[in-house]
């Protein structure tokens, strides 16, 4: 056989997990950590959809439905964390999405973790969280939501 016909190898790459939605709510304009953890999660086998920077609650939102997500991660430095996640819930419930877990990260001070929580938040990850961790999150909820939602063959 000839190199043009061997057969190529299989992909080692995982197959895809669940689709995640990350978004940059808000005015902040940094994304360089949204960008590492959207690509720590692609390579960890998910299906990931970036929104880019400036995103409103109802864009995000929007995109969640959109793309069937049943994960969202917010990444937020801006300090307007607890408004824009009270938002982003509010319109999740709205549009019949209150099934979709969320995580977020980013400078969230420690006595605003319980309130975020409070609201719904499956995971809050502050500087010096590993990436490792993030995605153990992302793998537990997305595993938990396939368990219990989706029956069995």
């Amino acid at each position: 056989m000839n190199a043009l016909q061997q057969r190529p190898e299989p992909s080692t790459a995982p197959a895809p997990r669940a689709r995640v939605v990350v978004a940059k709510p808000g005015l902040d304009g940094h994304d360089r950590g949204a960008k590492v953890i959207a690509r720590a999660l692609r390579d960890a086998g998910f299906e990931v959809i970036y929104t880019g920077l400036h995103q409103t609650p109802e864009q995000i939102v929007a995109t969640v439905i959109a793309e069937d997500a049943p994960l969202l991660g917010l990444s937020v430095l801006s300090g307007a964390h607890l408004t824009i996640v009270e938002s982003v819930f509010q319109l999740l419930q709205q549009e019949e999405a209150g099934d979709v877990r969320v995580l977020v990260g980013g400078i969230i001070p420690d006595d605003d973790i319980p309130t975020l929580e409070a609201l719904g938040v499956d995971a809050v990850f502050t500087p010096g969280s590993g990436i490792s961790q993030i995605v153990e999150a992302a793998n537990r909820l997305t595993t938990i939501r396939s368990d219990t939602l989706e029956p069995s063959c």
